[in-house]
């Protein structure tokens, strides 16, 4: 999906809300638990009540990879189930995959490549740690997209992110200025953490137009309204995940109910937010 088409969702749609399907098999509701594989009718419930509320997904590839073959199943029907939707939904796979250049080229064709030889997604995360040749060869697919891990939402960030390798610029301001050679507005955007909103006016000097996939609104104490204020940008630009707070908002039969519900509650704020710009 190239960056017009993504825009165009979120215009349709009134909607920079992504929602993870990061579907822990321990908390999905128990009456679906005697299905043949319960963590796909969760998601497929979850995506039917919420698809036109939402303008992407993201499946966390932990939740699935930690239950095998099984789970790899449950991952590949969801994508499947999302393609039914592929031109209204952008889809990400929250892999955080990043290695020597031929292993990062096969971690890109099994989540980026046409089926049957990849699974299809829109886009992957991707960790910067080793360096550009490590993650070149995800820009490889035609209208697919690099996230890039440049300032998490999680206490450790502090560890390497924010030290400052010189007098004016830490180490998530250096990843950023570097990496943006890499790719383009059309393929390549960054993951923010929510928590982090205050430093959004600076990343902004240095990208500009790119778009970012904030983390951490909802459970993790973000402010949608703090995110949106710093770092919508004229085209949107942004990309704000909420997992638990939609997926898990009831454990009890209602609970495609409850997630639409919420979910309703973002998009109309996000409504309202990018009624200032366009």
């Amino acid at each position: 999906m190239n960056r017009e088409a993504l825009i165009e969702i979120i215009k349709k749609k009134q909607s920079y809300l992504c929602i993870g399907l990061d579907s822990d098999p321990a908390k999905i509701p128990s009456h679906l638990k005697s299905s043949v594989d319960p963590v796909f009718e969760f998601n497929k419930s979850i995506i039917d009540v919420t698809h036109d509320l939402t303008a992407a997904y993201k499946l966390n590839i932990a939740f699935y990879e930690s239950n095998g073959i099984e789970g790899w199943q449950s991952l590949e029907k969801t994508i499947r189930y999302l393609d039914t939707y592929k031109d209204v939904v952008f889809t990400i796979a929250d892999a955080k995959r990043g290695d020597i250049g031929n292993t990062s080229a096969m971690y890109a064709k099994a989540f980026l490549a046409t089926p049957p030889h990849g699974l299809g997604f829109n886009a992957i995360t991707v960790s910067p740690f080793m360096g550009k040749d490590s993650v070149l060869p995800f820009f490889t697919y035609q209208d697919k997209w690099v996230v890039l891990l440049a300032l998490t939402s999680n206490e450790g960030a502090r560890d390497f992110q924010n030290l400052k390798i010189d007098q004016k610029e830490q180490l998530f301001e250096h990843v950023i200025k570097v990496s943006k050679e890499w790719g383009n507005t059309g393929n390549l955007m960054y993951v923010v953490g929510a928590t982090k909103a205050e430093m959004l006016t600076n990343i902004r000097t240095i990208i500009p137009d790119h778009f970012l996939l904030i983390p951490g609104v909802g459970a993790q104490g973000g402010s949608l309204k703090e995110v949106s204020r710093f770092g919508l940008n004229k085209d949107c630009g942004l990309l704000i995940n909420s997992s638990r707070g939609i997926i898990f908002a009831s454990s009890g039969k209602n609970f495609a109910e409850k997630a639409r519900q919420q979910a309703e509650i973002l998009q109309r704020q996000m409504s309202s937010f990018l009624k200032e710009i366009w």
